[in-house]
């Protein structure tokens, strides 16, 4: 019991990790994006599973199982860190940078960005330690596109 407990607060997992973490975690990611304006538009849901199908080759059945776990546990979220964390362990830079890109995507999937939807995206790149340059280059490649 004493090992369980120890367990949970050094960050060691007592049950097997999910075949898909990493592209639920980034699921829950875009959700954070889609939900900091409150205002949940179509578009943005589409953009959300297309960059989650296109970016990790998942299938239709797989992204709606990543998708319907995503928005769960980005429901229970208290904070970004847990899904970034997640994020830095298992990818390299230029599979985050991705990542980035894709939350830009999903915020102008609306054809508007809400300053609150930025602000999330920025704590984001700050967590996954992207580069202010390729912060703003994901966030102009966004603009042109939308």
């Amino acid at each position: 019991m004493l090992r369980t407990i120890l367990a949970m607060f050094q960050g060691e997992a007592s049950e097997p990790l999910h075949p898909h973490h990493v592209e639920i975690a980034a699921a829950a990611l875009l959700y954070e994006v889609i939900k900091a304006d409150d205002d949940i538009d179509q578009r943005e849901l589409e953009a959300l599973s297309d960059m989650l199908q296109n970016t990790f080759s998942l299938t239709a059945k797989e992204t709606e199982m990543v998708l319907a776990s995503g928005s769960a546990r980005s429901e229970d979220a208290v904070d970004l860190v847990q899904f970034t964390q997640v994020l830095n362990q298992s990818l390299d830079a230029s599979a985050k940078h991705k990542v980035i890109q894709g939350l830009w995507h999903v915020a102008y999937a609306d054809k508007t960005l809400a300053p609150l939807e930025e602000h999330v995206i920025r704590k984001i790149a700050d967590l996954l330690y992207i580069p202010h340059s390729q912060y703003i280059q994901a966030k102009l490649a966004a603009q042109s596109v939308g």
